[in-house]
């Protein structure tokens, strides 16, 4: 069981209007429907079932957007981290092509949702740029670019005087850059969802952590510490943080995946004319490395970085001393990064970097695994899950639907797996495959 404490306040929870909480379930209740999760994925799901017609109800275990959906980079990026097309397609077949184009379309259906709905959450859809870290790399992103720009997708290949003009620094060789990306305030737009959720008739409980999941009959027994709550459906949408509050809750799910620790920080404001030089067009970067080096500014023109550590102990000193010489080296023009936030939570991380939907049993289904890249698929498979829960057979899904597949000697993955870090460093110095 991993812990369901995560030290330090994030920028979003420093610069986030507050949303008055959610009462507890504390009374016995009955709901068509019940989505286990606060997330945004949960949430997606829970507006699209109410506005079908459903009786919803949403059950978090702490407060709507303190897992990861609260707590990330803010980087809207619709491709995966290493599930290359070709490879789903190859391997999901038909449902592999539809989710394919599901992604290539994510971080539109993330923005327009966020228009239509006129959510206020710093969104900017400015694109998303992924360079190069060394000339081999390039050929890395030509792939990339050529597989999505085959499928319709707005990937065009910068070289390297175009990256430069875009990041504001020299230490990349080029990349793809694909305009529909973005970032935002995922804390904000956790939030704001939930108000839309509610005034489509969702109901909302907070502080309720789910501890069970049962069938009785033709229902499911959704028990929290106070009460019970009958369904004739149920979404399990706690991704990375699944077993976090309650380790009986889908041990399946639990052991499919491995939750990593993704730190991040923010810097002072920079100065204005670091601002006109950093990041000039305000896209969000995240580059070709294993071990990523990755950057966006907020609203208030801080850099929102970040990175990965084998080890956590003294985390804090550490990170503000690695990223600062890390900020220097890219940014000539900011030789001495001072940080305000440091904050972390939980990726999930599957053997193949391809997320999982499970169907769990009847009119009961579970998804997690989204590597890092979550953010702008939570809307669109939040609307493919509501499908799945209504009565969508395979052929009308984008998602594939399958048992958990358990991860062998799961616990002693679990504390080897930030050592992963190290193999990372060594391939970002190769050639990649291709």
């Amino acid at each position: 069981m991993q812990p369901a404490e995560q030290p330090a306040q994030s920028i979003w929870e420093t610069t986030s209007p507050p949303r008055p909480a959610a009462p507890a379930l504390t009374e016995p209740a009955k709901s068509d429907i019940v989505v286990i999760g606060g997330g945004l994925t949960g949430l997606s799901a829970a507006l699209h079932l109410a506005r079908g017609g459903h009786q919803v109800t949403l059950l978090e275990g702490r407060m709507i957007g303190y897992g990861g959906s609260g707590r990330n980079n803010g980087q809207v990026i619709p491709i995966l981290s290493a599930a290359e097309p070709d490879r789903i397609e190859r391997e999901y077949g038909a449902v592999g092509s539809r989710f394919v184009h599901l992604l290539k379309n994510s971080a539109d259906t993330l923005f327009n949702l966020i228009r239509s709905e006129n959510i206020d959450c710093e969104a900017n859809q400015t694109g998303w740029f992924q360079p190069a870290h060394s000339a081999a790399h390039m050929r890395l992103s030509q792939s990339r670019v050529t597989a999505w720009a085959k499928r319709g997708a707005s990937a065009t290949l910068l070289d390297r005087d175009q990256a430069r003009e875009l990041i504001g620094s020299p230490r990349w060789f080029g990349g793809m850059f694909n305009p529909t990306g973005g970032h935002i305030n995922p804390l904000m737009f956790s939030r704001g969802l939930a108000d839309v959720c509610e005034k489509a008739g969702v109901t909302i409980y907070e502080n309720t952590p789910v501890q069970d999941v049962k069938r009785a009959c033709q229902n499911w027994l959704v028990k929290t510490p106070d009460a019970t709550i009958i369904a004739g459906a149920v979404l399990l949408a706690t991704n990375a943080y699944t077993g976090a509050l309650a380790a009986r809750l889908a041990p399946k799910i639990r052991r499919s995946f491995v939750p990593i620790t993704s730190w991040q920080m923010a810097t002072e404001p920079l100065t204005d004319e670091q601002n006109a030089s950093i990041l000039p067009t305000n896209p969000a970067i995240s580059d070709t490395r294993g071990d990523l080096h990755f950057f966006r500014k907020d609203a208030e023109n801080r850099l929102i970085t970040g990175s990965a550590l084998m080890f956590k102990t003294n985390a804090h000193a550490r990170l503000r001393k690695h990223i600062a010489k890390r900020l220097a080296d890219t940014f000539p023009q900011l030789p001495d990064a001072r940080f305000s936030h440091i904050w972390c939570g939980y990726v999930g991380i599957t053997t193949d970097f391809f997320p999982r939907f499970h169907q769990l049993g009847p009119n009961y289904i579970g998804f997690t695994g989204y590597n890092g890249r979550g953010l702008a698929l939570t809307i669109p498979l939040g609307i493919e899950l509501a499908k799945a829960l209504t009565g969508a057979g395979q052929d009308d899904l984008a998602i594939p639907l399958t048992t958990p597949r358990q991860i062998p000697f799961h616990a002693i993955g679990k504390r080897v797996a930030p050592v992963a870090l190290a193999k990372y460093r060594y391939r970002d110095k190769r050639p990649p495959r291709l």
